[in-house]
């Protein structure tokens, strides 16, 4: 079950890039360039009629280089993963309000009572049984179950816990690259944007400053937006790391409150 998942998993993040990229690239096509242009051709043309002319800061010709559409890309891919991500912690948090361990108050659990609670807990639907909470239980029962221990089942509950938690904070791996790589964008486009102003300085030099304020333009641009959506990135990668946190600890207090409490060996 859990390599199903794995592999509908990197189905999602390869599915979610190319719609990413798809939406972005359109609406650069038909919003950004367009009126970046525009605003770029009127301020020419003012420019020349008034030398005295001190062009304003769109948001559009702050958007128009590629670096600004790679950037977006990935932050909505990013965005996409972490929605994902929202909608898996929903789903878990959702078992909790459940009693997966219908016992009577009073009442005990003994290994002879595995199979039964267990039946249960298996008879859940698919996307429902591969839950941290369903496969924390049925370890710890499967193990009550075999050992009479419940020490051993508590071990084994923790267990499936602790590697959750882990496989949890590996799946935001991809996340943390991009959270890197929107920054790494924006540099490129620093050093592509210097480049070219440096390209054009034999022009400046004969009163020609266009090209070099363009690309001075793309070099601050591409930095100034990468930081931005960083910023906004960490802050979302930071809280869904704290709700993955917050459901593992949550789900061993319940099998402490609900299950392991309700156990007795003989």
């Amino acid at each position: 079950m859990l390599g199903k998942a794995e592999s509908s998993g990197f189905f999602l993040q390869g599915a979610s890039l190319l719609a990413s990229a798809i939406l972005v690239h359109a609406f650069y096509v038909v919003v950004v360039w367009p009126r970046s242009e525009q605003i770029l051709s009127r301020q020419a043309a003012r420019m020349q009629v008034d030398p005295t002319y001190v062009q304003e800061r769109s948001v559009w010709v702050v958007l128009r280089d590629y670096e600004q559409e790679a950037e977006f890309v990935l932050m909505l891919w990013a965005l996409a993963i972490i929605g994902h991500k929202g909608v898996q912690l929903r789903r878990e948090r959702s078992l909790f309000d459940r009693d997966l361990i219908p016992l009577p108050e009073g009442m005990r659990i003994l290994p002879e009572d595995v199979r039964e609670y267990a039946r249960q807990i298996q008879a859940l639907p698919d996307g429902q049984r591969t839950g941290l909470l369903p496969r924390s239980l049925l370890a710890a029962l499967h193990r009550f179950g075999a050992t009479r221990s419940i020490a051993d089942a508590s071990a084994s509950a923790r267990g499936v816990c602790e590697g959750e938690a882990d496989r949890l904070d590996s799946e935001l791996s991809l996340v943390r690259y991009i959270a890197w790589a929107i920054p790494a964008v924006g540099f490129i486009g620093t050093v592509r944007g210097i480049g070219d102003a440096l390209a054009q300085a034999h022009r400046a030099m004969q009163g020609e400053l266009a090209g070099v304020t363009q690309g001075l333009g793309t070099a601050f641009n591409s930095t100034l937006i990468a930081l931005l959506l960083s910023l906004v990135l960490m802050f979302l990668l930071h809280h869904v790391q704290t709700e993955q946190e917050r459901l593992v600890r949550d789900a061993e207090a319940y099998l402490d409150e609900r299950l392991i409490q309700s156990l007795r060996a003989a």
